[in-house]
């Protein structure tokens, strides 16, 4: 009991299938787990959810998950400066962080998922606004709408409705057998596989209304720890979401696709507006076995989600790292575009948008822009995107080509001269 506690010497909360291996000879590893067991009893807390067989889930949250949650917490804190950057400025945020987590989170979810398209691939489809012409192109293009649709839900309370609009989203147009979008498998014959084995055998089918319900009056709850009730950390309580949904399995297909969807609807209520700039699925994929453990952990140990709780988090620590990374760049790359601008004398004229849009032109001559493109690259209305375009044409770096009912906006070959007489034109009429 004195030697071995929650976690281990290196802080980590491990199962008993890990925890066994690591033991040195000569040590009870029984007798260790049973004290690893007690220690863990006096801090795992219940929640108003029970496993199909009716006890409780349960979960902790150990002194090394501490410091993510406080760094989740202080990527919304209005004093946060990064490099310069004032994180909490919505006016900088547009300015710097011009793509959302939505085309990053939609690829890299469905691949999680089986989806063999290329992130290049993908990504031109969703600018472009083409129809997917392949089933892993649809998946794709159905998760970039469940992640647009999970930022505009984020006042909403969340109900079987709401759960089953995300699912219709994940899932409109499949050709996958047996997929009911929007609907709520009636059988009890879905079953989580996993090398040919059964890993998880969901709620019986009839008891999902009363299931769903339960989970999303727990969702709706306040759990800030004021008078008498618990306290649950918001990004503690999305990842349960993000659990729950996955172990009740509601739907035939797309459960991850949901689940997912469910837990960036919470972080994003619950205020933390960086999650639409990070992306967990992109570290998913990249360990898969680790993601299916740590469900199965949780569901083998007495329904204890510490687990679970502890691998997205430590997921999430690497996402934020990457965000900030990401910052910093978009900081560089910023300040660099401004210099320039400045330098050509059209600083003050043009915004971020307009001068990314110059550069991409003037390096590339003959290549084109729609203002839906420019829409979906930069998240802003159509409306905006083509009076941007519209900028550049006035300064004779872009010319509008009519074809059918599109206007593609295609740079000039000689645009870097244009622009460079129209200036010199400007300054000698100031």
């Amino acid at each position: 009991m004195a030697r071995y506690g929650t976690v281990d010497a290196k802080g980590r909360y491990l199962h008993w299938h890990d925890l066994r291996r690591r033991l040195p000879a000569g040590v009870d590893k029984e007798a260790v787990w049973v004290a690893v067991k007690l220690a863990r009893q006096s801090l795992l807390k219940p929640i108003p959810l029970n496993a199909a067989g009716g006890r409780p889930f349960r979960f902790c949250t150990p002194d090394t998950v501490e410091s993510t949650l406080h760094a989740i917490d202080r990527l919304c804190a209005p004093s946060l400066r990064e490099g310069g950057f004032d994180l909490s400025s919505h006016g900088q945020r547009e300015q710097y962080l011009v793509e959302t987590l939505m085309m990053e989170e939609a690829i890299s979810s469905a691949q999680l998922e089986g989806a063999a398209t290329t992130r290049e691939v993908a990504r031109d489809m969703l600018i472009r606004e083409r129809r997917p012409c392949t089933e892993d192109e649809r998946m794709v293009f159905n998760n970039y709408l469940l992640m647009k649709e999970a930022k505009r839900a984020r006042e909403e309370h969340l109900d079987p409705s709401l759960i089953f609009r995300f699912h219709e989203l994940a899932t409109h147009d499949t050709t996958q057998p047996g997929v009911m979008p929007g609907e709520p498998r009636q059988g009890d014959d879905v079953v989580v596989d996993r090398d040919g084995d059964v890993a998880h055998r969901p709620p019986a089918a009839r008891r999902l209304p009363e299931r769903l319900e339960a989970l999303c009056r727990f969702a709706n709850e306040n759990h800030d720890g004021r008078d008498g009730r618990m306290f649950i950390h918001p990004a503690v309580k999305a990842i349960i979401l993000h659990f729950m949904i996955g172990y009740e399995h509601p739907f035939v297909d797309g459960n991850g696709r949901t689940a997912r969807a469910v837990f960036y609807w919470y972080m994003l209520k619950a205020g933390y507006w960086p999650f639409e700039y990070i992306s967990i699925s992109a570290l998913l994929k990249d360990a898969p076995i680790q993601y299916g453990e740590a469900y199965l952990f949780t569901e083998s140990d007495d329904n204890d989600l510490t687990y679970f709780v502890v691998y997205q988090l430590r997921i999430i620590q690497r996402a934020i790292d990457a965000f900030l990374e990401y910052v910093a760049a978009k900081r560089r790359e910023y300040l660099e575009l401004m210099d320039w601008l400045a330098n050509m004398g059209i600083g003050r004229r043009l915004n971020h948008r307009q001068g990314m849009l110059l550069r991409q032109a003037l390096k590339n001559p003959g290549v084109g822009f729609t203002a839906k493109e420019v829409k979906n690259l930069f998240d802003v209305s159509e409306n905006t995107a083509r009076a941007d375009l519209r900028t550049l044409e006035e300064l004779e770096v872009l010319v509008p080509l009519k074809a059918g009912k599109t206007v593609e906006f295609l740079a000039r070959a000689d645009a870097s001269e244009r622009l460079k007489r129209r200036l010199k034109t400007r300054r000698r009429g100031g």
